[in-house]
């Protein structure tokens, strides 16, 4: 199978299913080589439902960036509801890699990832476009960038966040849209008593917690039927409330131990809010100020020289010409 028409983008063609092999499939006889310079990467994190999908897109169409997807479970192909993959229209003809294209009951690792996301990156470089990786798998993320990613790459690393009670609740609400989606009648359509939950995308929020439901449902009356029905959805949302935790736990000590650069963008008040204050909020507080600090990452020696040129016009401000001026102007 060729390498390019594999990893290109669903918008320009169709995506075969890919079954790994066990082993490693890096096949690229320049994945090592050193090159010149750094290029650059976006890297958005965050907890799940804080909006990562929202922001890559967003930052995509002002920059010229393709999407690669860095969640666990929306690498596979199916369940789209449960896995709650971003749709056609809200991907706004941004193209995405890794997104839906790994056979539902096939193992994915973090090392698979890391291969896919490098032949990716070539190939979105290629074209003259930037990355933007997105996607809550924060193991994916750190062992991409532990496999000697840094020597290669600049990274900018952007987190979306959002207040514990608010996320909980908006969590809570969003398997409501869900299920009223058709999550649960998704989820049937995929189950199998034969299966276990340890592989694939079995392994996905919204697949196990309807197991005795789907397996039982059958026998019971309906008032029994609805019941578990209902006890079934509440797990889903607790087990996403708890994987939330475990995210921020995890981007926390990215950030402490490791000392990642990381941004951190609070969009607490975009939650809170409805309608057209929400999306004032949205582009306020988290996609004009991602702009700003991509726009420094991509361009810092312009972005240094306009920063002192609007000091320097300040009253009280000498006219001192920086270090960081006279490198950047002749």
């Amino acid at each position: 199978m060729n390498v390019s028409t594999m990893f290109m983008s669903k918008e320009m063609i169709t995506q075969p299913l890919i079954n790994l092999p066990p082993r490693r499939i890096n096949s690229n006889p320049f994945f090592n080589l050193p090159k010149l310079g750094k290029e650059k990467v976006v890297i958005v994190i965050g907890a799940t439902g804080t909006g990562k999908s929202r922001l890559s897109i967003d930052i995509a169409t002002r920059f010229s960036m393709e999407v690669i997807n860095s969640d666990k479970m929306q690498v596979y192909d199916g369940l789209d509801i449960v896995t709650n993959k971003v749709t056609k229209r809200e991907q706004r003809g941004v193209p995405h890699h890794l997104l839906g294209v790994i056979d539902p009951f096939c193992d994915f690792s973090a090392a698979d990832f890391s291969d896919m996301t490098m032949l990716s990156l070539d190939s979105i470089y290629s074209r003259g476009r930037l990355p933007i990786i997105a996607g809550g798998s924060n193991s994916y993320i750190e062992t991409l960038v532990d496999s000697n990613f840094e020597s290669r790459y600049e990274c900018c690393f952007i987190w979306v966040d959002v207040s514990i009670p608010v996320l909980q609740s908006f969590v809570s609400n969003r398997v409501d849209k869900m299920v009223a989606k058709g999550m649960v009648d998704e989820a049937e359509k995929f189950f199998d008593p034969t299966r276990d939950y340890s592989r694939g995308i079995k392994r996905a929020i919204g697949v196990p917690e309807f197991d005795s439901y789907f397996r039982y449902k059958s026998f019971l009356n309906e008032e029994t039927q609805e019941k578990l029905l209902q006890e079934s959805i509440s797990k889903v949302k607790e087990h996403t409330c708890k994987l939330a935790l475990r995210q921020l736990g995890k981007i926390q000590r990215l950030r402490n131990t490791k000392e990642w650069n990381i941004h951190r963008l609070d969009a607490t008040e975009a939650f809170t809010k409805r309608g057209k204050e929400a999306e004032e909020a949205w582009n306020k507080l988290v996609t004009t100020r991602s702009t700003t600090i991509i726009d420094q990452f991509l361009h810092p020696k312009i972005f240094t020289v306009k920063t002192q040129k609007n000091l320097a016009s300040l009253p009280g401000v000498p006219p001192k010409k920086s270090a960081a001026i006279a490198a950047a102007t002749p």
